[in-house]
């Protein structure tokens, strides 16, 4: 059976959430390529007029140009998996997909590509497991808000972390997460923003977008001391930083490309 891939041009600001809006549009799997486009894999008989369409104003975004061409079963597999390449984070960890090998004397995280945005290779998402591999040494207690696939929450807990909570407002995220951290053989907590009781972490991580970082000021900096955000273009970190000053002290802890990493502690 043939397969349709379309590559579309979208600012980086809007790719994350226009990745989200296109598998909830029905995308069989979306990836960011290096250079900022993004690949989606659809089935034939899908409307890609439609979809993308229906992606862009769940996203907020005009539709964005973008090209197709049609693979046949083998060439899909083939293209889909040479997107996803293994990622090598400091000196012990080590993410990408089950189809490869990880190398000796390193953490592996395995994430396949499926449903839920976050495979390890996205700029902000490589900024904030930097900061984990930098942070975790055993025993503490972490929250992911906004834990997408749950790759930072299954490396926070392959990293020694005692406790480890998912948050998404997504349930298919949800479900992923939890899938992916028996797929690595790691225990975990993941659930919708309701489920979150009370309680106190030791780092909090939420790699989302700039503005719903605003908006979760007050909820984020209220669990815990540390802190780190991500999902932030440079000319945005300004003012993320703003809406945290009153509870804690922001600064740029790492940049990869246009995307930065603020962390934060208690003042």
């Amino acid at each position: 059976m043939p397969w349709r891939a379309l590559t579309l041009q979208v600012d980086r600001a809007a790719a994350e959430a226009f990745s989200d809006a296109l598998l909830e549009a029905g995308a069989q799997s979306v990836a960011l390529e290096p250079g900022g486009a993004l690949i989606a894999i659809l089935a034939p008989e899908q409307d890609f007029q439609a979809l993308i369409s229906l992606a862009a104003r769940a996203a907020g975004i005009a539709a964005p140009p973008f090209t197709h061409e049609t693979f046949a079963d083998e060439d899909w597999v083939r293209k889909s998996q040479a997107q996803f390449t293994p990622v090598e984070i400091g000196a012990r960890l080590w993410i990408g997909p089950t189809w490869h090998q990880p190398p000796r004397g390193r953490i592996a995280v395995t994430i396949d590509p499926g449903l839920a945005f976050g495979t390890g290779s996205h700029p902000s998402t490589k900024l904030v497991l930097a900061y984990l591999e930098r942070t975790i040494r055993g025993g503490e207690r972490i929250l992911d808000y906004g834990c997408g696939s749950g790759v930072l929450a299954i490396a926070a807990a392959k990293l020694g972390a005692a406790q480890v909570d998912g948050v998404d407002v997504d349930p298919q995220a949800v479900e992923t997460t939890l899938a992916n951290a028996r797929a690595n053989g790691v225990r975990l907590r993941a659930m919708l923003p309701d489920a979150l009781g009370a309680g106190h972490y030791d780092v909090v991580v939420s790699n989302i977008l700039a503005q719903p970082l605003i908006l979760l000021a007050p909820l984020l900096a209220a669990r815990g001391p540390r802190l780190a955000l991500a999902g932030i273009l440079d000319e945005q970190a300004e003012e993320v930083a703003r809406a945290y000053q009153p509870w804690l002290e922001m600064k740029t802890a790492g940049r990869e490309e246009r995307w930065v990493l603020l962390a934060g502690e208690r003042r």
